[in-house]
């Protein structure tokens, strides 16, 4: 068994501290501005320490735990598709600040070594826990997972609902996005690919 740390090229980035209520000044201007069209009153005492309620808030969601992938020597020479469905994650909006949350279904073809399987939840995890497009968090928990394991293959499939597209501008309630990223075999075999999207429980078009 070896732990393969996640190289900073990978996009690993050190844990955002939460600020205390007691340096809340730049949180509070901050909402001062996002609050006055509706002229919020952030001096009555239910408000107050909603700006720094809201710094821990964003603290927390972008605090990403360091953590080490774990793989095991393909002893049995396994050589077909290992797939975990259905993994939820959430994150927030690049452009908007707003949270998009779905689950992701990561699956890989095995070479020398396979990873604990934990570690593909885990993935997606680091990489949410920072302000994100759904393309950039699709291809880098792909490229990763293909950088450390060295997999004949690797598909990733991301299915989210963007709370910058329900709740504000078009306000397209129920819609979702689906982004996908295949690397080796499963993007040069038409069999390897279909079979990944068959197991992810994606639709395709007919062939």
């Amino acid at each position: 068994m070896t732990h393969q740390p996640i190289p900073d090229n990978a996009g690993a980035e050190p844990a955002v501290p939460a600020p205390s209520s007691a340096n809340g000044t730049r949180p509070r201007s901050a909402l001062l501005v996002a609050c006055e069209p509706s002229a919020a009153d952030l001096d009555a005492e239910e408000r107050q320490e909603t700006p720094a309620r809201m710094a821990r808030a964003y603290a927390e969601l972008f605090a990403a735990e360091p953590f080490r992938l774990t793989t095991f020597p393909n002893d049995e020479r396994y050589d077909e598709l290992v797939v975990a469905r259905a993994i939820p994650f959430r994150t927030v909006c690049e452009h908007h600040m707003l949270l998009f949350s779905g689950v992701a279904h990561v699956g890989y073809l095995p070479g020398e070594r396979i990873l604990g399987l934990s570690k593909l939840a885990r993935l997606v995890e680091h990489f949410a826990a920072r302000p994100q497009t759904q393309e950039r968090l699709t291809m880098q928990v792909a490229k990763c997972l293909d950088a450390n394991l060295r997999p004949r293959g690797v598909g990733v499939v991301l299915e989210a609902e963007h709370t910058c597209m329900t709740q504000r501008g078009i306000r397209s309630l129920g819609a979702t996005t689906v982004t996908s990223a295949l690397l080796g075999t499963l993007r040069t075999d038409p069999r390897s690919r279909a079979e990944f999207f068959a197991l992810a429980r994606v639709p395709t078009a007919p062939a």
